[in-house]
C-alpha cells in the first residue's frame, strides 16, 4: 500500500529540487525524490510538432545552451508573448527532435554558482519523461509522490494551434494517468484554461495562480482593460465566486508575509465583510479561502538573501543563506495549504520545526 502523506503543508518540488541542480532536468527531479518531496511542480510550454516539455518559459535561452548553437542562430526573432515584445529561442519553432540536442543550463548562475557547475551536462526533458520518472519513484519509494502542472501562456499556444489543454490529457492517457487522478494538480495564471481542462476529460486538483499584479492575460486578451485583475480574486467576494470553479488558489509568497498580524479573528472575519472586494493578505487571506472551501498554496520559498523578505535577511550577500527558516515557518502559520521551494529538504525541515518536533 503506498503511503499518502498526512502533514501539511504540502511540500513540493518547485521544478524539481532546482536549487541543487538546473530546474527542469531529471537530476533534479530525482534529487527532488530522494530529499522527500511531496510532489513536483513542472512547467509546460509546447514545441512545433506538438510535443510537451518542461522549461520555465517558451522563451528558452536563459535556460539551455541554445545561444551558443550556432545550427540554430537563425531561430532568434522577436515574439510577442501575452502582449509583450520578446526576443530570444522560442519552444514553438522547434522540434522535440531538435529540442533534444540542447543541454539545460541554470537559470540563476549567479546566485547559484554550485548549480551553474552542472551547466550543459543535462537534456532537457519530455512531460512524458517526468511521468515516467514519477511512476518509477512512486513504485521505489513506496509513497504518493503527486504532480502540479504548470500550464505556461496558453492563450499564446493556442493561437499556433497548439492547445496545452488537449496536449496534456492526450499524454496522461498515453502514460495510463486516466487523464489524472488524486495525484494530479493542473494550475494556470489563466482561468480559461482551468475550464478547458475540464472540457478535455481531466480529473484532478484545479488552482488558480494569482500573480502580484496585472490581470489574467486571456481575459485581458477578450476584454482589454476590463479585464477581471488579480487582486479581485483574493478578495472576500472574489474568492467566493471561485467556489465550485476551481480547487484553490496559488499565490506568491508576498502576498502572505508581511500580512496583518494582531488581530483577532473576529476582527479579520468583520473587515472582510465591511470591504468584500479588498484583496487579502496573510492569514486573513488563507482563513477566508478555507471558508470558501479552497485550498491555498504559495510560490516560491527561497534561502538566499536575494528572495527572502528584508526582515529575513542576514548580512550583505544576495547569494548567502538568511533566516530561512524563519520567513519559511512565518509562511505556514499562515495555514497555507502547500508550499513550493526549490530545496524540498528544507521545506520538511521547517514543517518540521513549526510542528515542534
Amino acid at each position: 500500500m503506498l503511503r499518502d502523506p498526512a502533514e501539511r503543508p504540502l511540500v513540493i518540488g518547485h521544478r524539481g529540487a532546482s536549487g541543487y541542480r538546473p530546474e527542469h532536468t531529471e537530476a533534479a527531479y530525482r534529487m527532488a525524490f530522494a530529499l522527500g518531496a511531496e510532489a513536483v511542480e513542472p512547467d509546460l510550454v509546447a514545441t512545433r510538432d506538438g510535443v510537451l516539455v518542461l522549461r520555465h518559459e517558451n522563451e528558452i535561452s536563459g535556460t539551455t545552451d541554445v545561444a551558443s548553437r550556432t545550427e540554430f542562430a537563425s531561430r532568434r526573432t522577436t515574439r510577442e508573448v501575452d502582449g509583450r515584445p520578446l526576443t530570444g529561442w522560442f519552444t514553438e519553432d522547434f522540434t522535440w527532435a531538435e529540442l533534444s540536442t540542447l543541454r539545460a543550463t541554470e537559470r540563476l548562475g549567479g546566485v547559484r554558482p554550485h548549480s551553474a557547475s552542472f551547466d550543459g551536462r543535462y537534456p532537457i526533458l519530455r512531460f512524458r519523461d517526468l511521468l515516467d520518472l514519477l511512476d518509477a519513484a512512486t513504485d521505489e519509494q513506496r509513497r504518493i509522490i503527486r504532480l502540479v502542472a504548470e500550464f505556461k501562456h496558453a492563450t499564446h499556444f493556442a493561437a499556433l494551434g497548439l492547445a496545452l489543454e488537449e496536449l496534456f490529457a492526450a499524454e496522461l492517457a498515453a502514460a495510463g494517468w486516466g487523464r489524472g487522478d488524486d495525484r494530479l494538480v493542473s494550475e494556470s495564471f489563466e482561468p480559461g484554461l482551468l475550464d478547458r481542462l475540464v472540457s478535455a476529460g481531466v480529473r484532478g486538483t484545479r488552482v488558480l495562480l494569482v500573480e502580484d499584479r496585472g490581470a489574467p492575460y486571456d481575459l485581458v486578451a477578450a476584454e482589454g482593460s476590463a479585464a477581471r485583475h488579480y487582486d479581485a480574486f483574493v478578495s472576500e467576494r472574489g474568492l467566493l465566486s471561485l467556489t465550485g470553479i476551481v480547487h484553490g488558489v496559488s499565490v506568491g509568497k508576498g502576498r502572505l508575509v508581511g500580512g496583518p498580524t494582531g488581530s483577532t479573528a473576529t476582527d479579520a472575519a468583520a473587515a472582510r465583510r465591511a470591504h468584500p472586494d479588498a484583496a487579502l493578505r496573510g492569514s486573513d487571506l488563507v482563513d477566508a479561502a478555507h471558508a470558501a472551501g479552497l485550498a491555498v498554496y504559495t510560490w516560491t520559498l527561497r534561502p538566499e538573501n536575494r528572495f527572502l523578505a528584508p526582515e529575513f535577511r542576514r548580512g550583505s550577500s544576495r547569494s548567502a543563506w538568511g533566516d530561512w527558516l524563519g520567513e519559511f515557518t512565518r509562511i505556514m502559520d499562515t495555514g497555507v495549504d502547500g508550499v513550493f521551494l526549490d530545496h524540498p529538504d528544507l521545506g520538511l525541515e521547517a514543517r518540521r520545526a513549526f510542528a515542534g518536533d
